[in-house]
């Protein structure tokens, strides 16, 4: 056998009724989202939370550890937020006054590969999951305003009761260069 076939045959029904309770966590929270149930999509947010998405830029080769995506704290990013950024963030939009959300965007996000990276202290009494994962996000604003972001996430997420808490969320996307006239939505 192969290296990832030996992990995947090594690998019981706690693990894979975990992931199913990851998976229906995030399909979940992208209903939220996109249903505009924002005040009920804070509420699965750790107060903690740090929400990160960093600029990306073109490098030369060999320097795509060090220096493509700009670092949390330091410099600039699309997001570098905590929730009670967050939360100014979803009150703005509700005031139905907010120029880039009026009116509101019809948005759709789509997450897939999900994948656990990490389980602790174990997976039969997961406490913290670090899951990694893709998304795509399409946003429709007024009659001919379209964007697709596509990327990779980072999340951890934290045990609360028989759900989980996100408290931290990495977004890469995967330009660098974004067309779309502003970053209003949520990911």
């Amino acid at each position: 056998m192969t290296a990832i076939a030996d992990k995947l045959a090594a690998r019981g029904l706690a693990w894979f009724a975990l992931k199913q309770e990851i998976e229906e966590f995030l399909y979940t929270e992208a209903d939220l989202l996109d249903q505009r149930r924002f005040h009920e999509w804070l509420d699965l947010l750790a107060e903690d939370i740090v929400y990160f998405m960093p600029i990306r830029r073109n490098v030369k080769f060999g320097q795509h550890a060090e220096k493509e995506n700009t670092r949390q704290g330091e410099g600039i990013s699309w997001f570098d937020e905590d929730k009670w950024t967050l939360g100014k963030r979803v009150e703005q939009i509700l005031t139905g006054v907010h120029y880039a959300e009026e009116p509101l965007s019809r948005v759709t996000h789509m997450v897939s590969n999900i994948r656990l990276l990490e389980v602790a202290p174990s997976v039969e009494q997961p406490a913290d999951v670090v899951v990694g994962c893709r998304f795509l996000v399409y946003q429709n604003r007024v009659e001919y305003e379209s964007n697709t972001f596509i990327g990779r996430r980072t999340d951890t997420l934290r045990r609360h009761g028989d759900s989980w808490l996100i408290a931290k969320r990495e977004l890469l996307l995967e330009q660098n260069v974004l067309l779309a006239k502003n970053l209003s939505i949520l990911f």
